[in-house]
């Protein structure tokens, strides 16, 4: 671990001191690149370097009481404690630090909220699922807009995608995907049996053009009339649009603008997405490969929450969490679960990084 942070350290200079050059400066590009770097690596430098002062007391304190003066040893013994408390505090605040930051945290998001099984309830629970989540963005003042929607007979969305602004979006949703379940009585049964239903949630992060390039070639862009609940058609014009990435057989959708442009725009938002996640996910594969013993994938197949209303009780399966918060959570305060499941993930991310430094210190 203080090799790492030596290393980034030294890193760190040298940046500070290539900022410097004339070289860099006649680059506007590098130079917020290396700008950008610096100011990331900042607060783990600051933090290491009031590690190394508070070693330096101990050092001085522990100096002191080896001494024979009563009075000055009394001193250190009383400057000591607070110092080791205070180093071991610092310590705990590295090693979040260290903790690779993912550098899709600060995007936006698509979140797509799907009905999975059990009929008009599933659909029901996808329409409670994304209250939550729009209060909740609404808690936060990230903005929030409905790209896409499909509602059934009873009033709750089969398919719901939406686009969430704001700072930090992802990195308080990415591990919102996979399957939620409810178990609850649904309002239309007569003998008050506990139904279980699913629905499925995505939360991908928005790609700029920059991440995911789109060739026009690979596309086949069709047009038609958008219609309503039961088919209807609710405009006369081909201001629908469906997108087909030939590549990936990738489809989008997109039909609530009254404009065929603002229609391919939002599709091509969403398209964009998706394969920007397809392409996150190859990469994940992959590590995942060379490291079996990862906890949790993340797979959208996976369960990962269970909502039981006779209990009011809420379990997220994957850090066995239980709350009794059912009704703050679904009223759009999920903030605990999201900490604890955040926690948990760092956790996790932390004992590779500590696995790995004694792998390395045992080889050398």
């Amino acid at each position: 671990m203080f090799e790492k942070l030596s290393s980034v350290e030294n890193q760190y200079h040298e940046l500070m001191t290539r900022l410097g050059t004339a070289e860099i400066q006649s680059d506007p590009n590098e130079y917020r690149k290396a700008a950008k770097q610096l100011s990331d690596l900042e607060p783990l430098v600051q933090k290491f370097g009031e590690y190394k002062i508070v070693l330096k007391d101990i050092e001085g304190a522990e100096e002191m009481l080896r001494g024979t003066d009563p009075e000055m040893r009394e001193m250190a013994q009383d400057e000591l404690k607070p110092l080791t408390q205070q180093r071991d505090a610092i310590l705990e605040e590295l090693k979040v630090l260290l903790i690779p930051k993912d550098p899709n945290d600060e995007k936006n998001v698509i979140l797509e909220i799907r009905a999975g099984t059990g009929g008009d309830e599933a659909s029901l629970f996808a329409a409670d699922l994304f209250r939550m989540y729009s209060r909740f963005a609404e808690r936060q003042r990230w903005k929030l807009e409905v790209l896409s929607s499909s509602e059934s007979g009873t009033g709750g969305f089969k398919e719901v995608i939406a686009s969430i602004e704001g700072r930090g979006v992802y990195s308080r949703l990415k591990y919102e995907s996979g399957v939620h379940r409810v178990q609850r009585v649904p309002a239309t049964e007569a003998s008050g049996r506990i139904h279980t239903s699913t629905a499925t949630v995505a939360v991908l992060p928005e790609a700029e053009e920059v991440d995911i390039q789109i060739n026009e070639k690979d596309l086949r862009i069709d047009t038609f009339c958008s219609s309503g609940p039961g088919g209807q058609s609710v405009n006369t014009t081909y201001s629908a649009v469906r997108l087909t990435h030939i590549p990936t057989g990738v489809v989008v959708s997109q039909q609530d603008e009254k404009s065929q442009i603002k229609n391919r725009a939002k599709a091509m938002k969403v398209l964009r997405a998706r394969l920007y996640e397809m392409e996150l996910q190859k990469q994940q594969d992959a590590i995942a490969k060379e490291r079996r013993g990862q906890v949790g994938t993340g797979e959208r197949s996976e369960k990962i929450r269970t909502y039981n209303f006779p209990q009011s009780r809420i379990t997220d399966h994957r850090i066995n969490f239980t709350t009794h918060r059912l009704h703050d959570v679904l009223e759009g305060d999920p903030a605990e679960l999201l900490n604890e499941v955040s926690a948990f993930y760092n956790a996790q991310k932390l004992k590779d990084i500590t696995q790995g430094d004694d792998s390395h210190a045992t080889k050398h």
